[in-house]
């Protein structure tokens, strides 16, 4: 009963917040109250707070809280993982992008998409078959556990810390604009849910959360899609042909290289997006929720379907909205219109509001209100997945396997992860807060940067390297970590931008390190292994046979309700 009461004093206090919400986006202005997107909004709210409440009466032990008990289906977990990747910003940023570019604007999806075959072809299986709750179960399953572990949970936090800020930020952006909330309302709202999906319902209710809001996004998208094809008769060539009509660069936009012009630029932010992925803590957190190897193998077939399909209808929402939204006086500002003489550039509140609009041009009031309710169920859904995996990383890696030695009491372990949950809740309130003016979009690329500069090496070589250290794990890792953070702070996107330093005086020249700091994390992980004489080494050398065997046959595998 004092769960159920936790429930309905949240939704009591989200009510009235919600009754100011605004019906038209106009530069986070309160507006008209659009009572049908506060419906949906409610519905969408309510209803997952029943999941976590359904959720809480089935989450026990460890294993529950961590991995759902491993009894999610290959096919549940593929649309999980697809709405944990399917962030806002990739509904509305690559839509903005497509907008205001054209092809050039699906550079990041294409990125985003091709890193799962990496994932596929060479973690997904060795994960579920070595792991336990989190990637660092599988680093650290020959080497040394307590420099390992802490290495992978500081490599994990950094990206989750770095990813939660953008996305609360983006929370609180996005919602002031579609509701008309004040910014600091959004984001502690957004924070407090995410505390209560994953404080009472653990991996469970977090992954149901993932699944409802794949499902309504992926429906929401297709509508979409779908209209602006009926509005040109199905033909993709008069949609693009009157693209290039209306659109200031006109036959450019269906060229390449309008958005990044410099090859070690595109290279390096390639490698940071598809390497990136495979290093994301919340990301490989999913395989673990499967019963066996098979299954995360299907999931990730499944998931990359899904998210394949997803970037496809953004690419034609992209060009939907050239079409219908930079042509229409409704959703452009005029004073921006009479400077500019420019519908693309006057879209009022920026071109990552492009989708938005479209849905109100192609489905009305009401379809604009189910697209603003499936954005915010989006940024929870991801939000709610970083925090169970900044979580675990503090129980799981931290409490039980360093502080505890392995020999943690269940009970001890989830009430430590629910109260690392609610630290990082508010740490990334606070945080939201603080940067609500910040350019915060390198936080991003700093998340899959060291991802794919910590984490991926890490754990990649622990796998499949037989003369991987303890020690050339952890001072490459270290140095991989320490080089992209540095890499993004000296870049222009953060001296310059953000620091306000004069333009051009960037000591880095690149936006996104990955390049470098990827090439210096497995060197030095590869040199110092090689040179590595420590009686430790040995006992790593002789401990991969035993985990090769394991990792690709599953002997001794984690069952999937019992770890």
């Amino acid at each position: 009963m004092k769960k159920i009461s936790y429930l309905l004093v949240t939704i009591f206090f989200c009510l009235p917040s919600v009754a100011f919400a605004a019906g038209t986006i106009d530069g986070g202005t309160k507006q008209a109250v659009n009572w049908s997107a506060i419906g949906m909004f409610i519905g969408f709210v309510s209803l997952t707070l029943a999941i976590t409440y359904w959720a809480s009466k089935r989450t026990v032990s460890a294993a529950d809280f961590y991995s759902a008990g491993g009894g999610i289906s290959a096919g549940q977990n593929g649309l999980a993982i697809a709405g944990d990747y399917m962030s806002a910003a990739s509904f509305l940023g690559i839509s903005g992008l497509v907008y205001t570019s054209g092809y050039d604007g699906l550079i990041y999806s294409v990125g985003w998409l091709v890193g799962w075959p990496v994932v596929t072809f060479l973690i997904a299986e060795q994960l579920r078959n070595l792991g336990k709750f989190t990637f660092a179960d599988v680093a650290s399953f020959r080497l040394g556990q307590t420099r390992i572990r802490i290495l992978a949970a500081c490599g994990s936090l950094v990206t989750v810390a770095f990813y939660l800020i953008a996305q609360m930020v983006g929370a609180g952006k996005l919602i002031q604009l579609l509701f008309g909330l004040d910014y600091w309302i959004a984001v502690i709202l957004v924070g407090g849910l995410m505390m209560i999906y994953v404080t009472f319902g653990g991996m469970k209710a977090t992954t149901w959360v993932q699944i409802i809001k794949a499902v309504l996004l992926l429906f929401g998208a297709t509508f979409m899609a779908g209209a602006v094809l009926y509005k040109f008769g199905f033909s993709p060539e008069a949609l693009f042909a009157k693209a290039t009509e209306v659109h200031p660069k006109k036959l450019a936009i269906m060229e390449p290289g309008s958005l990044i012009s410099n090859p070690l630029s595109a290279i390096s932010l390639g490698l940071a997006l598809m390497f990136g992925t495979a290093g994301l803590p919340h990301i490989l957190m999913r395989f673990f929720t499967v019963k066996d190897a098979q299954a995360a193998r299907k999931s990730v077939f499944y998931a990359t379907g899904f998210i394949g399909y997803f970037y496809i209808l953004t690419f034609i929402i992209g060009f939907g909205a050239i079409t219908l939204v930079s042509t229409d006086l409704a959703f452009l500002d005029a004073g921006i219109l009479e400077k500019t003489k420019s519908g693309i550039a006057a879209i009022k509140g920026g071109s990552n509001m492009a989708a938005i609009h479209l849905a109100d041009a192609v489905g009305g009031n009401l379809f604009l209100g189910f697209i603003s309710a499936v954005a915010f169920a989006t940024i929870l859904a991801v939000v709610s997945g970083l925090a169970l995996a900044g979580a675990s990383s503090i129980s799981h890696d931290i409490y039980a396997m360093v502080i505890k030695g392995g020999h943690a009491n269940e009970q001890d372990e989830v009430r430590v992860s629910k109260i690392a949950t609610l630290f990082l809740g508010i740490l990334a309130i606070v945080l939201g807060i603080i940067f609500e003016n910040q350019n915060v979009a390198f936080m991003v690329g700093l998340a899959f940067a060291i991802a794919a500069s910590c984490n991926f090496p890490v754990l990649v070589m622990s796998i499949f390297w037989k003369n991987l250290t303890t020690r050339g794990a952890l001072i490459g890792g270290l140095l991989g970590l320490i080089s992209a953070v540095v890499g993004v702070i000296l870049s222009p996107a953060v001296w310059e931008v953000t620091l306000g330093f004069a333009k051009g005086s960037a000591p880095i020249k690149l936006d996104n390190p990955a390049l470098f700091s990827m090439a210096i994390a497995f060197v030095s992980i590869w040199l110092i292994s090689v040179l590595d004489r420590s009686a430790r080494a040995g006992t790593d050398r002789d401990g991969f046979d035993a985990q090769f065997v394991r990792s690709q046959t599953g002997i001794g595998a984690a069952s999937a309700t019992s770890h």
